[in-house]
């Protein structure tokens, strides 16, 4: 651990960057904040975050940027921009959900900006982030930056993973949101045929609840399918589309054909279609439901 806390711009106050950057700020460091709409980042005010009206003048002074933003188009727009703030030996914490490539592509940005690259996925929706519990996948070529940014990750998760070279973060990430993904397509498409079965919805969740194959995600997304609780997202539809875009090209890349991922990334292409996009991603039961009747 290093002996002082360094000062953090957070690039992105969304869903997550908001909590990142609230449990950033308890753990008594140093806070910048930038968002493209300055509304959801001035709140942070009152937790001593300085709300700044720029990338770069929130990078100015900082040790360590996070950003937090929801593809790599945009982060990539976003770093460039902060370029004139970024300060020689800054670490950049990318937590985007990224293709291997991307990432890669991204950490080439680092080097021409001469910061030090940081790629950290999370894993974790909204609820995690808020209660500070994210697992953090890392990689970094630099190893002295890793207790640079570790009170970052301290702050706002209760588990670091580092992994050894950049790309495989974001390769496991895909991988742990493929399992999610499906989790949340199986547990639609369980609901939908019981119903059309004539069997109560509910008694699906039930007799999971007493099995060996039951989950937390279960217990929280069952419910709020059957009960249509499904607009206020942990997990926004639309981030969860991309997501499985990103999952079968990357499978196909490989030379593989993942039939179940492709399934699920034609379900959530067809309920952001449907307008659902801004639901949580267990707003696929809607359009499952839909064909189901």
């Amino acid at each position: 651990m290093p002996d002082t806390l360094p000062t953090v711009a957070v690039l992105g106050t969304g869903t997550m960057g908001f909590a990142m950057a609230a449990n950033i700020a308890k753990a008594g460091i140093g806070l910048r904040v930038w968002n493209r709409s300055r509304g959801l980042a001035e709140p942070l005010a009152k937790d001593g975050a300085l709300v700044c009206d720029s990338p770069a003048e929130a990078s100015e002074g900082a040790d360590v940027v996070l950003t937090v933003l929801a593809n790599e188009a945009i982060v990539a727009e976003v770093v460039d921009k902060a370029r004139d703030g970024l300060g020689k030996g800054a670490a950049w914490i990318q937590s985007c959900t990224v293709a291997p490539d991307g990432s890669r592509r991204l950490a080439e940005q680092a080097d021409r900006l001469g910061v030090e690259y940081v790629e950290a996925p999370l894993l974790g929706t909204k609820e995690p982030a808020v209660a500070g519990e994210l697992t953090i996948l890392a990689a970094t070529a630099s190893a002295p930056t890793r207790q640079q940014v570790q009170p970052v990750f301290d702050a706002v998760g209760t588990r670091t993973v580092w992994l050894d070279h950049i790309g495989q973060p974001s390769a496991l990430k895909l991988a742990y949101n493929a399992w999610v993904l499906t989790t949340v397509e199986g547990i639609a498409e369980s609901l939908t045929l019981a119903s059309a079965l004539g069997v109560d919805p509910k008694l699906v969740i039930d007799v999971i609840g007493h099995s060996g194959l039951d989950s937390v995600y279960v217990q929280t997304k069952g419910p709020k399918m059957i009960d249509d609780d499904l607009d206020d997202p942990s997990f926004p539809l639309q981030a969860a589309a991309k997501d499985a875009g990103l999952i079968t090209d990357a499978a196909r890349a490989a030379g593989l054909r993942l039939g179940i991922a492709e399934t699920v990334r034609e379900r959530l292409d067809s309920a952001v279609h449907d307008g659902f996009g801004h639901a949580d991603v267990a707003a696929t039961y809607r359009v499952s439901r839909r064909v189901g009747t």
